[in-house]
């Protein structure tokens, strides 16, 4: 079962903070359409981070939030130039950013649905691998695409 979910890919984005690539998502998602308020998007973002990290391992974060600011569902994806300070659960700088947004009234359903296929994706060495290679935003859809669309 495929979820219908909104897909912003970025690859070559610079940020110097995980504040910066907050700031990032949040202008991305007003900009697509996804939200209406970037300041409200940034603020749930920072307060679901405060909750607990969501720096995985191997340089992958999965930043996401649920608010009544965001319109539908969406990822948004940046693939970094360089290594951010992160927190994460391996010490290491995140250099791949795959971001959830999710519609306030849609928390229960679609969020855990897509938190866990993302989750369970990131736990695969092969995808990792793949993600880290893609060159471009078409290589990075076609990943996700064959593999969270399971």
């Amino acid at each position: 079962m495929g979820l219908d979910i909104q897909k912003s890919i970025l690859v070559d984005v610079s940020a110097n903070s995980q504040k910066d690539i907050f700031k990032l998502i949040s202008n991305e998602a007003v900009n697509k359409g996804y939200a209406n308020d970037s300041n409200l998007l940034m603020e749930a973002l920072i307060n679901r981070e405060n909750e607990g990290t969501t720096g995985m391992m191997d340089g992958f974060a999965i930043p996401h939030a649920k608010s009544n600011t965001i319109k539908i569902p969406a990822l948004i994806i940046f693939k970094l130039t360089n290594g951010v300070e992160w927190n994460s659960m391996d010490g290491k700088k995140i250099n791949f950013v795959i971001s959830l947004l999710i519609p306030e009234e849609e928390k229960g359903t679609t969020h855990l649905q897509l938190l866990s296929k993302v989750a369970r994706l990131l736990m695969k060495e092969e995808v990792k691998n793949l993600l880290k290679e893609a060159k471009s935003e078409l290589e990075i859809e076609a990943i996700l695409t064959k593999y969270i669309d399971k």
